[in-house]
């Protein structure tokens, strides 16, 4: 329960980490930050498929297939239906808006992009927690390792816009670092699931799996190619898919 905790408040802390960082880099490139979201795009693959996927197919029964596709679909549902709930990502940022706007709708639109981000998060932090039902430490912290890298590039971007909105620094960190605690919460709640019933893990697992495959495909890897840093973005994504394969072979 101990490492569960600690695993918790590391995986929140990173975009506590992340915001921290977007404070003294106000003005972060396109190009950075693609490759940095890459790298963890490829972290976050290669924990779903180790840490998630196949510990799901490991520990079902003879039905064990079926569950897991099941729970991979219904983990990307999940994730879908909180998009057309949210509006998404990409259309938060005002890009299509217009280029003066007052600065109440400003900041509307700046604390709904936080929202979305927070709602996001919350499966991630399930998906961690969901994770060390298998009972396998090293997958486990895998997979909350990947979703701590995602988080830090995550917790940068937020800060420019609340800044420029008008927001103090003050509540700025705040409610960065409330998209944190949510993760923390999602941590939590994924560890007692499973460990209330190990009977629903491999679905658990799957479901969890899904929703981080789906944040890979619709958020990360559009947003990490939509600047003209694709080649750079696509190595950085190899290079953490196969670090973090290295890091189970050795540690495995």
């Amino acid at each position: 329960m101990k490492l569960v905790l600690l695993t918790a408040l590391g995986v929140g802390g990173a975009t506590i980490i992340g915001a921290l960082i977007g404070f003294i880099f106000k003005k972060i490139s396109h190009k950075f930050s693609d490759v940095v979201l890459s790298f963890a795009a490829g972290v976050m693959l290669a924990a779903a498929v180790i840490g998630l996927i196949i510990p799901s197919l490991e520990n079902g029964n003879k039905f064990s297939l079926l569950i897991c596709i099941a729970g991979v679909f219904c983990g990307a549902v999940c994730i879908n239906v909180a998009d057309k709930v949210v509006p998404h990502l990409h259309k938060l940022a005002g890009k299509d808006e217009e280029s003066h706007p007052e600065k109440t709708q400003r900041l509307n639109k700046v604390l709904l992009f936080v929202f979305a981000i927070a709602i996001h998060n919350l499966p991630e932090g399930i998906a961690a927690g969901v994770s060390f039902g298998t009972g396998n430490d090293t997958e486990a912290l895998i997979v909350a390792g990947g979703i701590a890298l995602q988080n830090i590039p995550e917790g940068m971007v937020i800060i420019g816009p609340m800044l420029a909105a008008g927001m103090s620094h003050k509540r700025t960190l705040v409610i960065a670092s409330l998209t944190g605690i949510i993760e923390i919460i999602g941590t939590l709640l994924g560890y007692f699931a499973v460990s209330i019933s190990s009977a629903i893990l491999p679905f658990a697992l799957a479901f969890a799996g899904g929703t981080m495959l789906y944040v890979i495909s619709d958020e990360m890897i559009p947003e990490t190619h939509a600047h003209g840093s694709e080649r750079g973005a696509t190595y950085s994504l190899l290079i953490g898919f196969c670090l973090m394969l290295a890091v189970d072979f050795l540690l495995g």
